[in-house]
């Protein structure tokens, strides 16, 4: 327990510094970041969930997605403008919609591990057979062929998102989040669980199963957060960030589930940790859950949040993601929605701070070409910088935004 409040704190401490937003850049730190769209798939159903790893062996990262009732990897070409030969890992898992993915090399052979959530009914809190599914995809010699689907059990309705998480030394485990709390209605009732699964990577089995939150009453997002070095063969090397309907809290397997930041009348639906002013020591949510708001959070020394809302244009935010597009030395913002705002556009915008996290740069990524499921960063085409990977809804598409 000592340690991971120690690791918690070191995490979360820092001083008051006010956070404002300028559209206009800086004329000490003017920067014009540009990104080249292409598109990979213009016939994506609902882009619920995106990934990337390294599906085969060639040692460029890939694409995963999960789509409406395919899970589909999508082949990284190695040059620009060529094709992505989308394959297709599972379909038609169960009579409702895919929903979320994970896929994070476990083992060490640099070829990552999938699970997958499905069987979408987010008003049927109750009956499992209804609503909620999990499943390990067990991988094939070739991945280019389906892969076979192991059922996870036990779970609760309303899965709606996942993540594989370092819970120990060599200890990987399957986190998954729903949306309610069993039998819970409109966010009362019932507090969500949050499971964690040990699993059998050569045969899917699950070893063990856990819950290693039951506080909140409505989740949505949640981030995986590095808590340092080990310190004991006991400490974990990483938490979770949930964001949900009263609180920011944060979970590690030994200090267990704690508020981080408190948003009552509010709720969050996305969470990131960030790091503005070279520690991890920022919060970045999207508020409230499909909100309206980006929200930039520092701590002060009474050991209060310091809440300042960096845009508030949005409608139905839903993709958030954090890291150093720009080679400063600093995380930057990238966000986006899925619903025409009130200038009736969609799109993604990158925000980026100054040296000291205090006036924020806006910038267009995506102008209404892009009603963003979700995104992802990562370096795609080697050249040192991280790209941006986002799934469209009502636009129907896959775009890879190329940093240059």
């Amino acid at each position: 327990m000592r340690h991971a409040c120690a690791l918690a704190k070191s995490l979360f401490a820092y001083g008051c510094v006010a956070a404002l937003l300028s559209t206009a850049a800086n004329a000490a730190d003017a920067i014009e970041p540009h990104f080249q769209p292409e598109t990979i798939d213009a016939d994506v159903a609902i882009g619920y969930g995106l990934a990337v790893g390294h599906v085969n062996d060639d040692g460029r990262p890939d694409i995963l997605l999960a789509d409406k009732s395919e899970f589909v990897w999508y082949e990284n070409p190695g040059q620009r403008g060529a094709a992505w030969p989308r394959h297709v890992m599972a379909r038609n898992l169960t009579p409702r919609d895919n929903v979320c993915l994970a896929a994070r090399d476990l083992n060490g052979d640099g070829l990552v591990e999938v699970a997958v959530g499905a069987n979408w009914n987010p008003g049927e809190t109750t009956d499992t057979a209804k609503s909620g599914a999990v499943f390990y995809l067990r991988r094939p010699a070739d991945p280019r062929q389906l892969w076979q689907p192991v059922a996870v059990e036990p779970y609760d309705p309303t899965v709606h998102r996942m993540h594989w998480v370092r819970w120990g030394p060599e200890d990987y485990r399957l986190m998954v989040l729903p949306l309610h709390g069993r039998g819970n209605q409109n966010g009362a009732g019932a507090v969500v669980r949050l499971s964690a699964y040990a699993i059998d990577l050569q045969t899917g089995k699950v070893d063990s199963h856990s819950i290693v939150m039951e506080q909140m009453h409505m989740t949505h997002n949640f981030d995986v957060v590095s808590l340092g070095p080990v310190e004991t063969a006991q400490d974990s090397t990483e938490g979770l960030l949930v964001a949900g309907k009263e609180a920011l809290r944060m979970v590690t397997p030994i200090s267990n589930d704690v508020v981080v930041a408190a948003v009552p009348d509010r709720g969050a639906g996305e969470v990131r940790a960030a790091s503005v002013t070279g520690r991890l020591e920022n919060l970045v949510s999207i508020e409230p859950m499909h909100g309206t708001e980006l929200v930039f959070y520092r701590k002060q020394a009474d050991g209060q949040w310091q809440r300042r809302v960096l845009d508030d244009t949005y409608q139905q935010g839903h993709a958030l993601a954090i890291g150093d597009l720009l080679g400063l030395g600093r995380d930057q913002i990238v966000a986006g929605w899925r619903n025409p705002n009130a200038d009736n556009r969609v799109g993604v915008r990158l925000y980026v701070p100054d040296e000291h996290g205090d006036v924020w740069q806006r910038h267009t990524i995506d102008d209404n070409t892009m009603a963003c499921e979700d995104l992802r960063l990562a370096d795609l085409d080697g050249d040192g910088r991280l790209d941006v990977v986002a799934a469209g809804r009502a636009t129907n598409n896959l775009v890879v935004y190329w940093n240059e």
